[in-house]
């Protein structure tokens, strides 16, 4: 957020900040939630207004706080960081309104996410940044990636800088030590393209050059990744594709009736799921691809459960607030070319008595439920609900 002191010189940072606060929401969790007996005992209550959080591989939990500062002219914001042990014990890593980047403009930023690395010793978040660029007031937005250790120490990507510009939806490899990430070549956020860079040496460079995707999620532990890939033109359908990021080899899995988004793999890396509208989620077998199920569940945020036969499904989409459902998954059969798959409608699940939240993660080892309540957007951790 980033508020000028002149009324007439700046207006269009203020509607910038005007639309951000409605983003962001400022209203107080409602009362009748508070005395809801199961919300009342989670395993854990960060009482701060968090605008995103990351499990490490061992369960300890990364999150940024919303933090809003004063300068002679605007009003900033910048997200602190901060980490959760699994003893209890909580550490600041990064003070927000201490952090620069270069030259003497005024910026703010947001966190949108956290991608830990392997090793789970450092981890990227993903910033959305507003910067002030002349004397006018005249503000640019951008994506970037900032890199710290879990001991809050500035991660180097590629030797110079702890940022990486114009980049999203990251990648670690097996290494630790080399991103994989996508930057936009048509807007807005229509099309992207691979990059590379390793946090030890070198600028970063082109993976899969001259091709442009649509999304991509990483499959687990793997240098592996399920993208799909669509023409710069816009022209051919959609194409599901397997992508070796560090041999930049690929296979084509499938192509694709349409793509809405939500593309994610499964934990034992055996599916992925995907919207082709606002009402089909689709299921495809990685190792056999004409293997495929189609459900109508309406579009909203999927993450797989553990064991790989059903769905967590946030009804809204991306910083939206929504319910929470389990999806059970229909059997996956195979599909002729020349034929679309029956279309399943499976009774959806509710869970935490049908409240809506902001955010939500499972944790890696699949026994934890981490969500944002709307509001106050205070982090709650209870054991993962079943039905």
């Amino acid at each position: 957020m980033i508020r000028p002191g002149s009324r007439s010189r700046f207006r269009r940072v203020r509607q910038f900040c005007s639309f951000l606060c409605v983003i962001v929401g400022c209203c107080s969790l409602p009362a009748a939630r508070a005395q809801n007996p199961d919300l009342e005992k989670p395993l854990l209550n960060i009482d701060e207004d968090i605008s995103a959080f990351g499990f490490a591989p061992d369960g300890r939990i990364v999150f940024s706080v919303r933090r809003q500062f004063h300068t002679k002219q605007y009003e900033l914001e910048r997200d602190d960081i901060w980490l959760q042990e699994a003893n209890g014990k909580r550490r600041r890593l990064l003070q927000g309104e201490k952090f620069l980047r270069g030259g003497d403009k005024p910026f703010s930023y947001t966190i949108d996410g956290f991608r830990w690395a392997p090793s789970g010793h450092q981890f990227l978040a993903q910033l959305f940044t507003t910067s002030v660029i002349d004397e006018h007031g005249t503000t640019q937005d951008s994506s970037m990636l900032l890199g710290l250790e879990d001991n809050g120490k500035e991660i180097r990507l590629g030797n110079v800088d702890n940022l990486i510009k114009d980049a999203a939806n990251a990648i670690w490899l097996n290494d630790s030590a080399t991103v994989v990430y996508l930057t936009e070549v048509v807007k807005p956020k229509v099309l992207f393209s691979f990059k590379y860079l390793n946090t030890a040496a070198g600028p970063s460079g082109n993976v899969f050059e001259g091709r442009t995707f649509l999304d991509a999620s990483a499959v687990p532990n793997s240098n592996v990744a399920i993208a799909v890939e669509r023409d710069r033109n816009l022209t051919g359908p959609p194409r599901l594709q397997r992508l070796d990021l560090l041999a930049q080899d690929d296979h084509e899995l499938a192509t694709l009736d349409a793509y809405t988004g939500g593309l994610c793999v499964s934990p034992a890396g055996k599916k992925v799921a995907y919207f082709i509208d606002r009402e089909i989620l689709e299921i495809r077998d990685l190792a056999d691809p004409s293997k495929v199920a189609r459900i109508r569940v309406g579009l909203g945020v999927p993450q797989w459960g553990p064991d790989g036969t059903r769905i967590l499904l946030k009804r809204a989409m991306e910083k939206k607030s929504g319910d929470l459902v389990w999806i059970d998954l229909p059997p996956l059969s195979a599909v002729g070319a020349d034929k679309d798959p029956p279309v399943a409608q499976p009774t959806p699940v509710p869970i935490l008595h049908d409240l809506a939240f902001r955010d939500f993660a499972i944790s890696p080892d699949g026994r934890q439920l981490a969500v944002i309540a709307p509001g106050k957007r205070n982090l709650l951790l209870f054991p993962l609900p079943q039905r």
